[in-house]
């Protein structure tokens, strides 16, 4: 439990401090701003980004005391192992599984009729945001497995075992990805963080968006923490991740909705937020224990 105690206090660090540090930065920006123009565009920034950001610094200004708080001293005890062969093999595994099940999902929207192409696509364009959102990818699979599946499954499967660990970093994970956004338009003052980030909570009262957008997010990654958990490294959850990420930006950038057409089972441009996509989960549950096998190396 002490391992719970300390993830509990690093989000309420992290969430309330990045409200109360966001009105801080946003008057900085405001001061630096009149004396260098160049920053400007970030001064204009909407204050709810202003929220966002200032959770993510203190995110990643608390990760490595959080990390030294549950005794975690080596990379290798949150899935950063030798890239041996067999490592490589279970990335393209992970790459393939997520490229399958956005690819169905894309299939059934355009042959339903529920998503068409998007207008007004050429080469230069597909380049520019393939390369756009592959790094992103890339950068979102790396960060948030180490973070959910190394560190928060990795650290509380002892205390919780590997599948109440599992169903726990899932749903934290969900949470995470599940704030609305809450505008702001009125003058800042140092409570406007906490009022925003009540906004952002809202998401996670409204019916019609848990159901089954989060429940989805929370399967994703309990699907990605099993596979951390089976393989003994990031390599698969990683692949499956990062694939799963540039395949929805991809339908999102290059697919758009049919005019009347319900969106109820492939969900909107997020995608995740749609029926379909739970059968599609189910499925990768049934296949995970083929694809993320353990490898040649844990065996030994």
């Amino acid at each position: 439990m002490r391992a719970l105690r300390v993830w509990l206090l690093y989000l309420a660090v992290v969430f309330v401090g990045g409200a109360l540090l966001a009105p801080w930065l946003y008057w900085l920006a405001q001061s630096v701003a009149a004396h260098w123009s160049f920053l400007s565009h970030a001064a204009a920034s909407p204050f709810h980004r202003y929220v966002s950001r200032s959770a993510e610094l203190l995110a990643l200004a608390g990760l490595w005391p959080l990390m030294r708080r549950l005794r975690v001293n080596s990379w290798r005890q949150v899935g950063w192992v030798r890239p041996a062969p067999a490592r490589w093999r279970e990335l393209g595994r992970g790459i393939l599984l997520g490229v399958t099940v956005v690819a169905f999902v894309t299939v059934v929207a355009l042959a339903g009729g529920v998503r068409t192409a998007a207008d007004g696509v050429d080469g230069a364009i597909v380049l520019q945001r393939l390369g756009t959102a592959l790094l992103t990818a890339v950068a979102v699979a790396v960060l948030e497995e180490t973070l959910f599946r190394g560190a928060l499954f990795g650290t509380l499967k002892d205390d919780f075992g590997w599948a109440g660990a599992a169903a726990f970093s899932g749903l934290v994970f969900a949470w995470v990805h599940f704030f609305a956004r809450a505008g702001w338009s009125g003058p800042v003052e140092w409570t406007t963080g906490l009022v925003v980030l009540g906004g952002m909570l809202h998401g996670l009262v409204v019916w019609h968006s848990m159901v089954p957008g989060f429940l989805n997010l929370a399967l994703l990654g309990a699907i990605l923490a099993v596979a951390f958990h089976r393989t003994g490294a990031l390599f698969f959850s990683i692949g499956l991740h990062g694939a799963a990420v540039l395949c929805m930006k991809l339908y999102s950038q290059f697919t758009q909705p049919v005019a009347g057409a319900g969106t109820g089972w492939c969900g909107t441009d997020k995608l995740v937020d749609g029926w379909l996509v739970v059968p599609v989960l189910l499925a990768v549950c049934w296949v995970l224990p083929w694809l993320a096998r353990p490898s040649e190396e844990e065996l030994e």
